[in-house]
């Protein structure tokens, strides 16, 4: 049996919660992650409420501006966590979820949650995405233990954030549908349960957007609900690919990007759901293709060069390049015959690459969802121009060995 949290629970009593499994579960060793704002926001009701209780508790409050998943913010918290074993509990969203997640299976550990904003799919799973060397990482480490959320918090977080959770879960229309190529064409192991379980966590989200858009508790709780939802498939599946396709890969080459050049970073969500617009308009393209059209795309095709893909590579990730490439390994190295097999699978499951194109919305709708939550539907409205749009649909799937619609096209010379 897959591990869930022990106990979950969406309600105005989250801290009351936390202190009483506290005490249940003789956990009367804690560590506290949070930052400024996370702290503010629960942080502080939760440490007065477990000093009152008379729990020895410790903390790390993080005061920089910006929070980043890597080794110098790991590295801060092992070092304020002490040798002593604790329980971590992370007061916050993505980032801090993910920081704590680490630091505490690496020092075995347990972590409860205590979620701020809906802001992520992450607070149930196992993943723990993180900056190594500059390269977006997803490292495997564990679930919480238990995950409490307050619900007039979560009404009451900045509505961006909101947003970026409500763009994150729609990122599954596509990654779904990604993964279902994957398993045709790339024999990537695959579970339609966990498919369906995803798109329908999907859908309570596209059925309650104006709700969630308003900020309304019933809206946020599902949203939430949906979020936990994406994060035990993930978990059940053991990996990050029910959720995480084209549209993640875009998102985790504009992260690398602004760490790179130094500039503020942008919600994960907020990406997430710009690049699921760019890749939803793929997906429009390939329901256009008719088979004659696609035979005559797959006899033209000239499959790179490993040395011309290496220098696109090296040219777009520059130093991190190196990590890169080894990532991409099985598809540079695909040699004429495994290139041409390829191209003759793509023909032969055209039917079925169709009809999950067609479960695909339209770009259209994608986008008008996004903008009825009040979250951002362009690269432009991200800070991004032309180029660095363009920049992220030609080599953010370098990032990941999984088959996508980017590869897909990318095999048709599209």
């Amino acid at each position: 049996m897959t591990y869930r949290p022990h106990a979950v629970t969406i309600d105005d009593h989250a801290v009351a919660h936390l202190v009483e499994f506290c005490r249940k579960n003789a956990l009367d060793k804690l560590f506290l992650v949070a930052d400024a704002n996370t702290y503010d926001a629960q942080g502080h009701a939760v440490e007065k409420a477990l000093r009152a209780a008379g729990l020895d508790l410790k903390q790390i409050v993080f005061t920089n501006k910006e929070v980043i998943a890597d080794a110098a913010h790991v590295f801060d918290v092992l070092i304020a966590a002490g040798a002593e074993p604790r329980t971590y509990i992370a007061v916050g969203s993505g980032t801090l979820t993910d920081i704590t997640r680490f630091a505490s299976h690496r020092t075995r550990s347990q972590f409860i949650s205590v979620p701020t904003a809906p802001s992520v799919d992450g607070f149930a799973s196992i993943g723990a995405p993180l900056i190594v060397h500059g390269v977006k990482v997803t490292v495997i480490c564990q679930a919480p233990l238990a995950i409490f959320a307050d619900s007039n918090t979560l009404c009451h977080a900045p509505q961006s954030m909101i947003a970026a959770g409500f763009a994150d879960m729609l990122g599954k229309l596509t990654s779904v549908a990604d993964w279902r190529i994957g398993r045709l064409l790339w024999d990537e192991p695959y579970d339609e349960a966990i498919a369906r379980r995803t798109l329908d966590a999907v859908q309570i989200c596209i059925d309650n957007a104006d709700g969630i858009g308003a900020g309304e508790p019933a809206g946020i709780a599902r949203l939430l609900d949906a979020l936990l939802e994406s994060g035990y498939c993930m978990l059940d599946f053991g990996s990050s690919r029910p959720a995480s396709g084209a549209e993640h890969h875009y998102s985790h080459y504009w992260e690398m990007m602004l760490l790179r050049e130094g500039r503020p970073a942008i919600l994960h969500g907020a990406k997430v759901g710009v690049a699921t617009v760019m890749v939803a308009e793929i997906y429009d393209r390939v329901r256009q293709l008719s088979r004659a059209q696609l035979s005559d795309l797959l006899e033209a095709a000239v499959w790179p060069a490993r040395a011309d893909e290496v220098a696109q590579i090296e040219a777009a990730y520059g130093d991190l390049a190196g990590d890169v490439i080894a990532e991409h390994k099985a598809f540079l190295d695909l040699n004429p015959a495994e290139a041409d097999a390829l191209k003759r699978k793509i023909l032969a499951h055209w039917d079925e690459i169709q009809a999950i194109a067609a479960q695909v919305p339209p770009a259209a709708v994608v986008a008008d969802l996004l903008c009825r939550v009040g979250g951002p539907a362009t690269a432009a409205e991200l800070g991004f121009d032309e180029n660095e749009r363009a920049l992220a649909a030609a080599n953010g799937h370098y990032l990941r060995n999984r088959f996508t619609v980017r590869k897909l096209v990318k095999v048709l010379g599209l």
